[in-house]
Order: structure tokens, then C-alpha cells, then sequence
């Protein structure tokens, strides 16, 4: 990777893909060149869904639904066709939650709703309502009711105390 703490260069993966380098803190925000940050997820790795679901879930109890996120990601885009709404759902909640957390209200909230939506299309289109250990209703309405306390109380919340519980 480059060094681009001139502004004149983009870092670059070994493939030459643009990627950003800097340092991230536990929600995924960008630090300073040098900072000490938080280890970052690794990209593109093919994990089985159970796994998925429990690296992601010490993710989320840890405080660090971006990098939840990410581990969902990876399950969207190397999972069956039939999974990719769901994955992609799961990872809007935890991108939702990082919103949240870091006191974008109205970005935290839509995010939650459209991956509750995203749960709700799965959910209707497999007719599968539990999945891999976890209530997809229930989540659903974790995401929603999560919504809600985002728009109507204070500007940020903690994100591990109001972290879902994937399985029931």
C-alpha cells in the first residue's frame, strides 16, 4: 500500500483496487494515518453460515457492528443466490446500528427499516422463517423497535447494549 497521507496517491490493494488504509476505530471511522486503530476484518473470506452467524454475533457483543457488517458481506456476496437477501439484510441492520452508534439518526434509522424490510421480503419470498438458529420475525422487529428509540431519543447510543441477539 501506498502512502497517502500527501493527498497525491489512492492506497491500493496488491491487485491495484482502490482500498482505504487509514486505521479504523470500533465503529469502522477512518483515523488518522499512525493512529492505532481497531484490527479490521478481513475481506472476501468464504465462511459456512454458522459461522457467519457466530463471528458476526461476538462482533456485535463487542460493540463493533461495522465490522459485523463486513462479516456479513462476505456472506452476501459468496452465499447461494437464494441467501444473498438475507445476508444483505442482516448486514444493513449492522450498518444501521453503526449509524446509530455514531449519531447518525436519521442514516441509523432508515438503514435499520430497510434491512427489516430486506428480513421481511426473504422471510415471505423462502417462506423460511428461522434460519441458521435465528427468528428472522424476531429480528425484524428488533430492527424496527430499534428505529424507533433511534429517531425519538438521544443523538447516540451504545452500540454493544443495543446489539440483536442472532439466535434466540
Amino acid at each position: 500500500m501506498s502512502d497517502v497521507s500527501s493527498g497525491r496517491d489512492r492506497d491500493r490493494d496488491d491487485e491495484g483496487r482502490a482500498r482505504n488504509a487509514r486505521p479504523r476505530d470500533g465503529l469502522g471511522r477512518p483515523l488518522p494515518y499512525g493512529a492505532e486503530g481497531v484490527a479490521r476484518q478481513p475481506e472476501g473470506v468464504v465462511r459456512a453460515p454458522e459461522e457467519t452467524v457466530t463471528e458476526a454475533q461476538a462482533l456485535l457483543d463487542a460493540g463493533r457492528p461495522f465490522h459485523a457488517h463486513e462479516v456479513f458481506e462476505d456472506a452476501w456476496k459468496s452465499g447461494p443466490d437464494e441467501e444473498r437477501g438475507l445476508w444483505r439484510a442482516l448486514a444493513q441492520l449492522a450498518v444501521g446500528l453503526t449509524h446509530a452508534a455514531r449519531g447518525n439518526t436519521a442514516g441509523g434509522a432508515r438503514l435499520l427499516r430497510r434491512g427489516a424490510a430486506g428480513l421481511t421480503t426473504w422471510r415471505e419470498t423462502t417462506a423460511r422463517s428461522t434460519v441458521y438458529g435465528m427468528d428472522v420475525a424476531s429480528l425484524e422487529t428488533w430492527a424496527t423497535t430499534l428505529a424507533e428509540k433511534v429517531e425519538s431519543h438521544a443523538p447516540t447510543l451504545d452500540a454493544a447494549t443495543n446489539a440483536p441477539r442472532l439466535r434466540q
